[in-house]
């Protein structure tokens, strides 16, 4: 009966394998079926996730991440292996390293190759700063049992000054942002001040006093003479003058003193000759 693999729970336990380690003992004994009794680098198709999501799918690491994965290749007949992702896709970069064992560097052990994650599609997209290191071992005469490789994927190191610069961007960019939207406020501001309707200056009470009287004067002196009503004219028969013009009792001799009668009104002025002729 074979030995089910034990999960590795270790306090304090580090993975750093070396380049070798991967390719000659966990990739080899996974590609021929030899189990292992500690199950530390688990197997998933990472080309379904992005990125970030990695570090969470990984059974140990805390700045490198390793997961078996198997080849999707665009043919059956074989070809360039499928890298892409649902939001981005890894793209390789440099040719392919040769890896040698340490203890004997004429035995070639396997092939590194390197790839970037850029988010969108290709031949467009923007690069990340993530990486992965794709190990396969070399081309046997005979077809291996597996198409596996082993990937580990990590996150480049960002320099002190490179952080720096992005800060600073990133100030200047809120210094822009605060300064559109001041300017814009600024702008609707004045807008609204320009809509706001210009009120006509408030006059002191004497000067609307004096505008009425002399609205009221404009009236009286344009106005229509109004109806005199008393005894009508008899003029008698057989005589040649007229009689004397009776004027009403209410109207004084001094009506041509008043002040609103001593205007330059035309009509004042074709009644005097005929108050002259009546007066004689």
């Amino acid at each position: 009966m074979d030995e089910m693999p034990l999960q590795l729970d270790l306090p304090g336990f580090r993975f750093h394998p070396t380049e070798e380690e991967l390719l000659d003992f966990y990739l080899k004994n996974m590609v021929f079926g030899r189990k292992m009794r500690l199950d530390v680098i688990g197997y998933l198709n990472i080309y379904r996730h992005d990125p970030s999501e990695l570090p969470g799918l990984s059974k140990v690491g805390e700045r490198e991440w390793y997961f078996f994965v198997p080849r999707d290749r665009k043919q059956s007949s074989g070809g360039r292996p499928n890298r892409t992702t649902q939001n981005g896709f890894w793209k390789a970069t440099g040719s392919d390293r040769k890896i040698v064992s340490l203890s004997d560097p004429k035995r070639m052990i396997g092939m590194r190759k390197t790839l970037v994650f850029y988010k969108g599609r290709a031949p467009r997209g923007s690069k990340t700063d993530w990486i992965m290191n794709e190990y396969r071992l070399p081309d046997y005469s005979s077809p291996l049992p597996k198409d596996i490789v082993l990937c580990k994927i990590y996150r480049k190191a960002t320099s002190l000054k490179v952080l720096e610069q992005r800060a600073t961007m990133e100030e200047e960019m809120r210094a822009i942002h605060a300064s559109a939207s001041s300017s814009s406020l600024d702008t609707m501001s004045f807008c609204s001040q320009l809509e706001e309707p210009v009120l006509p200056p408030v006059l002191p009470s004497q000067h609307l006093v004096f505008k009425k009287e002399i609205e009221e004067t404009d009236i009286i002196r344009y106005e229509q003479p109004k109806e005199i009503k008393g005894s009508t004219l008899q003029l008698p028969l057989g005589e040649g003058k007229l009689p004397q013009l009776q004027v009403p009792s209410k109207w004084s001799m001094e009506w041509n003193q008043d002040p609103i009668w001593s205007l330059n009104s035309p009509w004042l002025q074709n009644l005097i000759p005929y108050a002259d002729v009546l007066n004689f």
